[in-house]
């Protein structure tokens, strides 16, 4: 609670600059809320601060940790790594073998729920634990617990996982950090790397989307989480997320 009333101060004294954001969330026709850090100057940008704090169901979010899980406890050796295709039919793009780095890009729910089965349920509550990502609930299956289960985490909560893992302050092997940091990659050009990945499930009969990340440019580390809601899913839902995060980063002249 500390923490959260922490945050509210800070965001008090950046709320008129944060306003301007709002219209891009308008643009796209959605309600949501962004936040970002400033890691050499620890400082917070947040775009509705209240709703900065509620947590939400992370969906394909997970897949960053669930990735270091994997690496971590063996499961999986590298990003090459190939979990066989099941032979059912989703989306051209992950009806085949895939290994790691093809699964996160393409954001293949089936590879991921069959790294969740081979890690178990054991370990997968150990190291949620001592990550302390979000409320830590993998109920409602071992491969279903972050998309219709028990999970949730606000984006407070997604920037402090980030902000660890960039650091290299979870309990794992920077190998592990490294080649995960290596498969989230967005874009990138001389002046920045942008890293990040998405999410898209369903909450309290809404549309829930994400993007997490940081941006890394000019010796420094921001790190952000944009998270929207609708009740209709529309074209605009699903690129909004990218395009909102980008158009703020670009008023701040982090992207060039």
């Amino acid at each position: 609670m500390r923490y959260i009333l922490v945050l509210l101060f800070i965001n008090m004294l950046f709320e008129s600059y944060s306003q301007n954001y709002e219209k891009y969330f308008d643009e796209y026709g959605v309600k949501g809320s962004f936040m970002m850090l400033d890691l050499n100057n620890d400082k917070y940008l947040m775009v509705d601060s209240a709703r900065c704090t509620q947590r939400f169901i992370p969906a394909s979010t997970f897949k960053i940790p669930n990735s270091i899980i994997g690496l971590e406890s063996g499961v999986i050796n590298d990003e090459k790594f190939v979990i066989p295709w099941d032979g059912k039919s989703r989306r051209k793009d992950c009806d085949k073998d895939l290994s790691l780095k093809e699964a996160i890009k393409y954001s293949c729910v089936a590879y991921y729920q069959e790294l969740a089965r081979r890690v178990g349920e054991v370990k997968m509550k150990e190291m949620l634990g001592k990550f302390n990502y979000g409320n830590m609930d993998i109920s409602g299956g071992i491969d279903m617990f972050w998309l219709e289960g028990g999970l949730r985490i606000s984006q407070t909560e997604q920037i402090e996982f980030l902000k660890k893992m960039y650091r290299y302050e979870l309990p794992v092997s920077k190998r592990s950090i490294d080649i995960v940091k290596n498969i989230i990659v967005l874009d990138s050009n001389e002046n920045y790397i942008f890293r990040g990945k998405t999410g898209w499930g369903f909450q309290d009969g809404k549309n829930i989307g994400w993007l997490v990340g940081w941006l890394e440019t000019g010796g420094n580390a921001y790190f952000y989480a944009i998270n929207i809601e609708s009740e209709k899913e529309t074209e605009s839902f699903a690129p909004s997320r990218r395009a909102i995060s980008e158009k703020i980063f670009r008023d701040l002249g982090l992207m060039k």
